[in-house]
């Protein structure tokens, strides 16, 4: 949608073939421009040409033609619309101004059919009218998918506090093992020197020296391996024990996520295909009875008082001036341009009124049917996601399984190089025994206990190694914490924004709308009618077997007693100017809350007839504070009262 950027700049139109319009080029410059002329002279038309430029598929085409086209220049960009009449329907193409015209078609181009106008009249939900652009639906689902990431979020954090905690002790631990391994390595180093210093002693004449001390280091080597053998199988072991909780973990996780069968997936494909197929049909159906109602009601405008004319010598086989006179001076008859007979006009309106009826239940019908293919594309969704889920898990299974299988062929190899490792070293300390002598009992024994302070201290480093790993890991999750919280007051903010969206829409438009009607209403001096105004209500609604709160707009009509006295009326009671006037203020309260003029520069008024010629020029007046194209289509009679410095065409 393009910005206010191109606003104050002449608008060029280029009509071709749209409504009862042969070919035509008008310009229209920022502000109020009059279109005024009498009936059938093709006001309407010039309005639908707009619309369509605009993006609205609520035009039609000149009866005789098979296309019809309309150029939009607008600053240094143009926009082009063509209809086609394709078989019953009109086949709209081109580069409108609007990618979606919904909301202009309900705040911004106020012909009489408008249904914002005609919602006040009838009485209708006008929140629903209100909220219809809104999708509500897309809303919701993205707070449930907040709701989770918040969730997400809440778990990590309560993690990494629970993993905080350990965060002390892991520390202490980490200082008494330093502590630990230094007491150790002092204790190794004076072992050493005692046996440097016992190995000094000895007789350096004895023959078995050298074989002895290279058995005993043989031995200490053997046995330094075999601990380091017992260690990687203990590492082994503890590792296989994980990985079997992790089996055991990923096993329930995919009982938890029963596979769907491939016919289950394909059915739910089928329905959507089915719903999008009558979504389609419905379409096409509502695009018919559009076009049938904008046909009648042109009809309607213009009278056709030459096909009257034409029916009527047909009939009598030649001119007869009572016949004619009197079909073109009753104002309560018509010619029907589908049977040719003479009906009452009202009979015809109240056919196009049930048109109209008709399409808008139409409308809802598909809307109920979108909603519905959403919900069913949210279930795929889900579905897949689960499916997904069991083919990760099933990975990650399979992923575990191979690694136990290897562990498992590890371990078996480390007991059987244990079993090797022990057996040589019960051969060594028999060697070794047959070699020593009372000189060499001291310094084996002092051998023994350096070897075990070296095994202690190999493992004391060990553990140092595994609680420093943890440490580390624990305070990278920390220094995610604050990057997290942020997050999760990201989070917060969207989903606040996101709660109270339809809250603050429903709110901002009440607020609009009574704030203009009170302004208009002063200015308008409607006699004893002191107030219109709309409460917000929450009213209990069934759906399906149960009730449940929803948000009514309620219209409330005060009005004085010649004493002064107030008293609650109806919108039955309501003058037809007074309707028109209301539905107008909604409409203009739509068009602020939705923003419309930000990005719809125009706005279009017609039908204003039941409203007297001083109230137009007033009406006129204040809605041009809000839009910066403001085109009214008016009687020559009512357009006197207008202001002489607005644009003016009366000629299309």
């Amino acid at each position: 949608m393009p910005t206010s950027k191109e606003t104050s700049k002449t608008a060029t139109f280029g009509v071709k073939n749209i409504g009862g319009i042969n070919s035509t080029e008008i310009s229209i410059s920022p502000g109020v421009t009059v279109l005024t002329g009498k009936n059938a002279t093709n006001r309407t038309s010039f309005l639908q040409a707009i619309m369509a430029v605009m993006g609205s598929d609520r035009a039609s085409l000149k009866a005789d033609a098979d296309e019809g086209h309309v150029k939009l220049d607008l600053g240094d960009e143009t926009y082009t619309r063509t209809l086609t009449q394709a078989g019953d329907t009109v086949r709209a193409e081109g580069d409108p101004y609007l990618d979606d015209p919904e909301v202009a078609d309900l705040f911004a181009f106020l012909l009489e059919t408008n249904e914002a106008r005609q919602a006040v009249a009838r009485g209708d939900d006008l929140r629903e009218i209100i909220m219809r652009p809104v999708d509500t639906d897309s809303i919701k689902r993205e707070i449930r998918r907040l709701e989770e990431r918040k969730d997400d979020i809440d778990a990590e954090l309560s993690t990494i506090e629970s993993r905080q905690r350990d965060l002390t002790d892991l520390e202490q631990r980490r200082n008494s093992l330093r502590e630990e391994i230094g007491e150790k390595r002092e204790e190794l180093a004076a072992k050493e020197e005692e046996i440097d210093q016992s190995s000094r002693d000895i007789e350096e004449g004895r023959k078995e020296q050298e074989q002895f001390e290279q058995k005993l280091k043989e031995l200490q080597s053997t046995r330094s391996s075999l601990e380091s053998i017992r260690n990687k199988i203990e590492s082994q072991e503890a590792s296989i024990s994980s990985l079997k909780q992790e089996r055991n973990q990923i096993q329930n996780e995919i009982d938890e996520l029963p596979e769907v069968p491939a016919g289950d997936r394909d059915q739910i494909d089928a329905e959507i295909d089915q719903l999008r197929s009558e979504r389609q049909a419905l379409n096409s159906e509502i695009s018919n009875l559009q076009s049938l109602i904008q046909y009648n009601e042109q009809r309607l405008e213009e009278e056709d008082y030459e096909i009257a004319q034409t029916l009527a010598e047909d009939t009598e086989g030649g001119p007869s001036d009572t016949v004619t006179d009197q079909l073109l001076d009753d104002d309560e008859g018509i010619v029907c341009w589908t049977c040719g007979s003479n009906v009452d006009r009202k009979q015809i309106e109240d056919t196009v009124s049930r048109l109209q009826d008709l399409r808008r239940d139409k409308a809802q019908k598909r809307s109920e049917l979108k909603s519905k293919i959403d919900d069913i594309k949210s279930e795929k969704r889900a579905i897949e996601e689960k499916r997904n889920r069991r083919q990760q898990a099933t990975r990650r299974l399979e992923k575990v399984e191979a690694e136990l299988d290897e562990r498992d062929s590890k371990i078996t190899a480390l007991k059987q190089e244990r079993k090797e490792l022990t057996e040589t070293v019960e051969t060594l300390e028999t060697e070794v025994k047959e070699l020593e002598s009372e000189d060499f009992e001291g310094i084996l024994s002092l051998h023994k206990e350096a070897n075990q302070l070296e095994f202690e201290i190999d493992s004391l480093e060990s553990d140092l190694e595994s609680v420093t790993q943890e440490i580390e890991e624990i305070e990278e999750l920390v220094a995610q914490e604050d990057t997290l919280r942020d997050q999760r007051e990201q989070v917060e903010d969207e989903l606040a924004d996101k709660r109270t969206k339809i809250d603050q829409i429903e709110a901002d438009s009440v607020e609009e709308f009574n704030e203009h009607m009170d302004a208009i209403l002063e200015i308008l001096e409607y006699g004893n009618l002191e107030r219109i105004w709309i409460e917000r209500v929450e009213k209990s609604v069934r759906e399906g077997r149960k009730k449940v709160e929803r948000t009514k707009f309620e219209l409330h009509i005060v009005r004085t007693t010649e004493n002064g006295a107030a008293y609650e009326d109806t919108i039955d009671h309501l003058s037809e100017s007074e309707r028109e006037v209301t539905g107008l203020i909604f409409a203009l309260a739509g068009y602020l809350v939705h923003d419309l003029h930000r990005g719809v520069p125009f706005m279009l008024l017609d039908s204003l007839e039941a409203i007297d010629s001083d109230r137009i020029a007033t009406l006129t007046d204040y809605f041009s504070d809000y839009v910066e194209y403001l085109v009214v289509a008016l009687l020559p009679e009512d357009a006197q009262a207008l202001d002489d410095s607005f644009d003016r065409v009366t000629s299309i």
